[in-house]
């Protein structure tokens, strides 16, 4: 059987060899539909002033869909794309050092108990930072009440309140503003250090495995 089809199939094969290339070419024909000031325009050739629009590439043998080709940037696109690219990239690197660094923690400690000591030195550090700035903060308002008090006792004796106290008012009120700030500031430090111990466990025992949180001898019986 296959000496029979062997023929018929060097026929067919020798036909479409020796077809006429204008015939070959109708085949890789294609048709071009873009938009134009607001229109659409299709046609069997892609004028210059369209290379730069989106378009829709057909098949002029079948009338299907081949590609879609989108519009070209303006630069300030390309600009943005090629900003972003480089975001990403450096998002990269930053996971890929911190994968380094989350096993560079594993074979460090040896325990959980080891890796939250390492923490608990910046978390006490942090807790007596707010602590001593609440304490400065309630000693500057009682200071800036009691120097309001003045200047509200000199005006309601009819006098003006002297230039270096209400100086000493002003600076005092800037201060307590900057210390609030630097309150929150410390606080919001010290929700992130709370949760980077919580991931750095997790990594820990994804990395060490069950037996993580067990110290030396701890298993043994």
């Amino acid at each position: 059987m296959n000496k029979l089809y062997a023929p018929i199939a060097l026929a067919l094969t020798a036909a479409l060899l020796s077809a006429p290339a204008g015939a070959q070419e109708a085949v890789k024909k294609k048709l071009y539909c873009w938009n134009e000031a607001g229109r659409k325009v299709c046609g069997d050739a892609l004028p210059a002033s369209a290379t730069d629009s989106a378009r829709t590439e057909f098949s002029a043998k079948s009338g299907m869909t081949t590609s879609q080709v989108g519009r070209a940037l303006t630069p300030e696109e390309r600009a943005a794309a090629a900003a972003q690219a480089t975001i990403e990239q450096q998002t990269q690197f930053q996971l890929a050092a911190q994968r380094m660094r989350e096993h560079a923690m594993a074979e460090s400690y040896a325990t959980e108990a080891d890796l939250r000591r390492a923490f608990s030195s910046r978390i006490a550090l942090l807790d007596d930072t707010i602590k001593a700035t609440q304490l400065s903060i309630g000693g500057l308002r009682q200071s800036l009440i009691s120097l309001l008090r003045q200047a509200g006792e000199a005006e309601l004796a009819g006098k003006r309140v002297p230039a270096n106290l209400a100086g000493t008012i002003t600076t005092q009120h800037n201060e307590l503003i900057r210390q609030q700030a630097m309150l929150v500031t410390h606080r919001q430090d010290r929700g992130e250090i709370d949760a980077e111990l919580e991931h750095a466990l997790q990594t820990y025992r994804a990395l060490k495995g069950p037996k993580a949180a067990a110290g030396p001898g701890d298993g043994d019986a």
